[in-house]
This record gives structure tokens, C-alpha cells and sequence, in this order.
């Protein structure tokens, strides 16, 4: 009993030596996108893969509920608009118009069945193949109340951004997350089932382009926290958001517990005013 307590207690501090230093700087080798829904009957084995999948501190996985078969007699709860148009970007992208669920994207190039793990590792291999995917270092953090996000030089996309003539050749978006929400199924295909989803995407934000050189942009936390969202991701992709190109860089952080520890500041603040 006493080992687990010290053994408790160690990771408490660990955590919160991490949770103090709030940075990730991260060197994923993919992001993965799971377009799902609440009314797909062969979406969960695929929502429960990218919990899986959502643990890995390799890839950054999001999930992108979208409202495909709301006909069926149950609206997404977690659906944006947003999320249908992307992956309909995706589509035109490919040039192969397959749209359907549990569908996922690999790296913003290539696509497969969502609840095959085996398939999303060799798409992963395929896609590394790529010297121009994952390349460009992402780092997080949070520091006085504020989300900063740092993009490291990439002399590759410099090189084609002039030859290009263009003043930036990639996009920045911040993506505010759900880490996990359990949502009871009322009615459709998967009417009675409660299905947990996992680093649900609630947002998108465009911070800017990339055009390969040193880049920073600081947000406020207070302007990504609604309530319920406890991390932050953020995708350097090639294109614009109507036409998806390669992931050139990607990043996740959690962000709750910033959150929480500004708030509990700001209480104490007022506090001692009174």
C-alpha cells in the first residue's frame, strides 16, 4: 500500500513538473485525421483505434466528426461544418472523390479505412517517404495566460516558396480540442451505444503562413477556452484550406491544466484586493 502511495506521488510530480514547464516540442511522424460519426454503425472499432492512436506520442491523431448521415435520425452532437468541407478538400485533392466513414487521412496525402490499424501504419511508412511531410519542428507552450507557437526555419520550403514567387507556400492552423467525451447515442444506427471520441477538434484557427522562415504567433488561452477544451493542436500544411496539400509539420499540447492554474491566479488576485 505505501509503495503505491510513493509511486502515486511521483507521477503527480512529474506531472506537474511537466504541466510547469507547459512546452511540447514535438517531432511527430504523422497526423492522422479520423472523419467519423455518430450515425456510422462501423465508426467505433474506429474511435476506439484512434484513442489508441491518441496516446502515442508519435503521431498527433484528431478526431473530425462531420454530419454525413445526420438523415438517418441522428444529428452529430460534435459535427462542424468545417469538417465535411475538408475532407471533401481532401477528395478533389486525390482526384479519387472517396468520401465516406470511418475514413482517415494520413499526412493530408493519402487515405484509409479508419478502423484499420495495419493499413494507417503502412499509409504512415508510405507517406514518410516524403521528404517535405512531418519536416518542419512544431513547438508549443504556455506561459503568462498565452498559447505561443513556434515554427523553426526549413530551408526546403524557403527555396520553393521563392522559386514559386509566392509570399507564403504553407498555412498555420490552430486546432482547440475535446482530449475525450463520452456521448450517449440516442437514436440512427448506433441508437442505445454510448461512444467516447477522442481529441475531437472544435475549431480551426489560421494563425498565418509559412513561407520556411523563423515564425511565432502567442494566443491567448482565454480566447481557445470555452469550458470544455483542455488542449490545443496545431497543422502546418501545404495548400490553403480548399485545396490540402502535405502536413509539413503538426503538434499537440495539452492545455487544461494552464488553464486552470491562470484561473486559480486570477481568483487569488482578486482575493487579496479584497
Amino acid at each position: 500500500m505505501q509503495r503505491r502511495r510513493l509511486a502515486s506521488a511521483s507521477f503527480v510530480i512529474g506531472f506537474l513538473l511537466f504541466a510547469s514547464y507547459g512546452a511540447a516540442a514535438a517531432a511527430p511522424r504523422a497526423l492522422l485525421e479520423l472523419f467519423t460519426s455518430q450515425g456510422c454503425s462501423s465508426c467505433p472499432p474506429a474511435d476506439k483505434l484512434l484513442g489508441d492512436f491518441a496516446a502515442d506520442s508519435s503521431v498527433v491523431a484528431l478526431s473530425l466528426p462531420i454530419d454525413m448521415w445526420d438523415y438517418l435520425g441522428w444529428k452529430d452532437t460534435l459535427a462542424l461544418p468545417g469538417h465535411s468541407m475538408r475532407q471533401r478538400a481532401y477528395a478533389r485533392q486525390r482526384g479519387d472523390r472517396q468520401v465516406y466513414t470511418p475514413q482517415m487521412v494520413v499526412n493530408g496525402t493519402t487515405h484509409v479505412l479508419g478502423s484499420d490499424r495495419a493499413a494507417i501504419e503502412r499509409a504512415i511508412a508510405e507517406t514518410d517517404r516524403n521528404a517535405e511531410i512531418m519536416a518542419v519542428p512544431v513547438s508549443l507552450s504556455t506561459a503568462s495566460g498565452n498559447l505561443t507557437v513556434r515554427l523553426k526555419a526549413d530551408p526546403a520550403v524557403q527555396a520553393k516558396s521563392a522559386d514559386a514567387d509566392k509570399s507564403t507556400d504553407a498555412e498555420v492552423w490552430l486546432c482547440p480540442l475535446v482530449s475525450a467525451i463520452a456521448v450517449a447515442i440516442g437514436r440512427g444506427e448506433n441508437g442505445g451505444r454510448t461512444v467516447t471520441y477522442h481529441n475531437v477538434v472544435r475549431a480551426w484557427r489560421k494563425l498565418g503562413g509559412y513561407n520556411g522562415s523563423d515564425s511565432t504567433w502567442s494566443v491567448p488561452l482565454s480566447q481557445i477556452e470555452d469550458g470544455h477544451i483542455d488542449a490545443a493542436a496545431v497543422i502546418v500544411q501545404k495548400g490553403t484550406r480548399d485545396k490540402p496539400g502535405p502536413v509539413l509539420g503538426a503538434a499537440l499540447l495539452p492545455i487544461a491544466s494552464h488553464i486552470t492554474g491562470d484561473l486559480q491566479r486570477t481568483l487569488q488576485r482578486t482575493s487579496n484586493v479584497r
